[in-house]
């Protein structure tokens, strides 16, 4: 049986095939248009889902959307008449989109499909759908259920439990008063994107003192020990304005707004530290809560808060819970998985069996391409290239380009689902260099400098660079772990506590300055042979030659671009920076060979696209 989950319309539209209980295929629409955070209706994931599923449209058995439109027009239309005559701007600008399209969604679909599926297309609501996604993949038999995002239809968070194939989701907290709508208005309050910066801000709060910790408990959220809150809505609009904060919160925190090309501040990173401090108080509360409600050992997360992984992290460590299980794609994406996934086993009673193992299948569920459409690419634009038939040469020459301070593109087998790179679609390098961040952030990223990198670690060698509870792994880089002590340095003249701000980054902190945050933490990455073969390949090569463990990972694209799907973004990604290498498949390249190769200026680069 052939299911076909959809999300769209909010925050990265995706599709997703579920075929029998086992997920085919799942992909983000902007990997395919280069548009990031692509909200239009997926028709481009969709069709890859087809084909990697070798399935026509009149194949489907179903075809589920990721919430249900209706209620959430009822949540617009009764926030509006309650704000009115307030708000009619903002209720006009959304009107044309539901009158066109989410209020015909399977007009939308019929579309999509080419009119070629003629069964019934079914809705979940929001939070079912991350709910779903969370647990049905995940190793676990029976566990307790935590989803948190900015909101759906008219819920901002949930829990339940999940056992079997069932899930039953017992307690909700509604709009407006939302966590991920509160981490939005910092994110717009410092000066970066809504619904795209959260993690600028969550990597700048290590700069900043949490000053304002108290103020914002005080004055802008009523928080309970269980972790439910009431925000103090006369400091944010975003009910009835389409900014998210106002001039009573400009006056709370002594000024207007950050503008996107304007310096960042003490004030802004204090504000980030402030923020990230109440934000993991309240996942705290709340995960302690839920511990004690449901009593399981056992927790999962979704929504767009889960990918918070610094509060992951704390969740880890200081939480309640033996175990838990965070869905990679755990924003609006993962919607569509958990979608397809709700009607198989909720719906459809279907059996769910459990090993241990999580379903997600290492999240690589997105496109592949084999060495031979990866050559044909590179003849059509006359590329030079180096093929490797063995591949452990291959990966001995990388190891050695790695360890030069190269910055390697690499590209191999199918392209991950979600917001991370997870080592099929990433840019690596060594995690030795003390420069290595600066260079990837200004000349290969075009991105601000604090901006921190995440590592990858052998599996094998966690718990000889990182605190992180032993048994426990981080495969889909959604957890911070400290850099242990013996591996951190300590400047004589200069003490780490005695900077402030972005001064910070000036200390080498530890033997893998490159990967390790001003605080000392890294988000992780573990590798194993089962997940990612290739990969841990060339990092087991690395380690024998270096006897580090650890490399830099960030994702394969550029500041403002999705991350790349195919050959042809790669080779674009590649000669539009100042990387060095590029291996796709077992085709490596050099960037000093590539025709009409350049160095290129960051400062145009940034004037060129508009990029804040």
């Amino acid at each position: 049986m052939n299911i076909l989950g959809i999300s769209a319309f909010y925050h990265d539209s995706a599709a997703a095939l579920v075929r029998d209980g086992e997920i085919i295929a799942a992909a983000q629409e902007e990997r395919f248009t280069r548009k990031k955070h692509d909200s239009r209706f997926p028709s481009n994931a969709v069709d890859y889902c087809l084909q990697a599923g070798e399935l026509a449209a009149d194949k489907l058995d179903y075809v589920v959307f990721y919430e249900k439109p209706l209620l959430k027009f009822e949540r617009l239309l009764e926030t509006y008449i309650a704000y009115a005559p307030r708000g009619f701007r903002q209720f006009l600008m959304s009107m044309p989109l539901w009158l066109r399209h989410k209020l015909y969604l399977p007009k939308e679909m019929d579309k999509a499909l080419n009119n070629g599926y003629k069964g019934r297309f079914i809705f979940t609501e929001h939070h079912e759908s991350h709910a779903a996604s969370a647990f049905f993949p995940s190793p676990f038999n029976e566990a307790a259920i935590l989803t948190l995002d900015g909101v759906g239809e008219w819920a901002t968070g949930s829990f339940g439990i999940g056992r079997g194939n069932k899930i039953s989701l017992t307690h909700e907290l509604r709009f407006p008063h939302s966590l991920g709508l509160l981490y939005s208005a910092f994110t717009y309050f410092t000066g970066f994107r809504v619904n795209s910066g959260e993690y600028k801000m969550m990597g700048l709060a290590p700069y900043g003192e949490p000053i304002y910790y108290k103020l914002i408990l005080e004055k802008l959220i009523d928080l309970k020990q269980d972790g439910s809150f009431r925000l103090n809505l006369s400091y944010f609009p975003y009910c009835h304005k389409t900014v998210m904060t106002n001039s009573r919160f400009e006056k709370l925190f002594g000024g207007p707004p950050r503008k996107g090309e304007q310096p960042i501040t003490q004030r802004e990173m204090d504000i980030a530290a402030s923020i990230q401090m109440v934000t993991e108080e309240i996942m705290l509360r709340t995960v302690r809560h839920v511990h004690s409600q449901t009593g399981m050992e056992n927790l999962v997360l979704a929504g767009g808060v889960a990918l918070n992984c610094v509060g992951n992290g704390r969740i880890l460590r200081e939480g309640t819970f033996k175990n838990i299980w965070i869905q990679p794609a755990a924003g609006d994406a993962g919607g569509a998985l958990g979608a397809a996934l709700f009607v198989w086993h909720q719906l459809l009673n279907n059996e769910r069996r459990v090993d241990g193992q999580d379903k997600q299948k290492a999240s690589l569920l997105g496109p592949a391409y084999s060495n031979e459409q990866t050559g044909r690419f590179l003849d059509s634009v006359n590329a030079k290239y180096h093929i490797y038939t063995d591949e452990a040469m291959l990966f001995d020459r990388v190891a050695e380009l790695i360890g030069q301070e190269k910055v390697i593109g690499w590209f191999q087998g199918r392209m991950e689902f979600g917001p991370r790179a997870l080592g099929s679609r990433s840019i690596i390098g060594d995690a030795r260099s003390e420069k290595m961040q600066s260079i990837m952030n200004r000349k290969i990223k075009f991105r601000e400098s604090f901006r921190p990198f995440a590592p990858c670690v052998l599996r094998e060698n966690i718990q000889e660079y990182f605190n992180l509870p032993d048994g426990d792994e981080s495969p889909y880089m959604l957890l911070v772990a400290y850099v242990k002590n013996d591996k951190r340095l300590q400047s004589v003249d200069t003490p780490p506590q005695s900077l402030k701000g972005l001064d910070k980054l000036k200390i080498k902190r530890s033997c893998v300055p490159a990967i390790t945050h001003v605080d000392y933490s890294a988000r992780i990455q573990t590798v194993d042979a089962q997940r990612h073969p290739k990969l841990h390949s060339l990092m087991s090569r690395f380690n024998e030659k270096t006897g580090c463990p650890v490399i830099i990972n960030t994702s394969f694209n550029i500041r403002g671009e999705p991350i790349v799907c195919s050959p042809e973004h790669a080779y674009r990604c590649f000669m539009a920076t100042n990387m060095d290498v590029l291996v796709m498949e077992n085709y490596l390249l050099y960037k000093h060979e590539q025709p009409q190769a350049t160095q290129h200026d960051v400062d145009e680069y940034v004037a060129q696209f508009n990029l804040d």
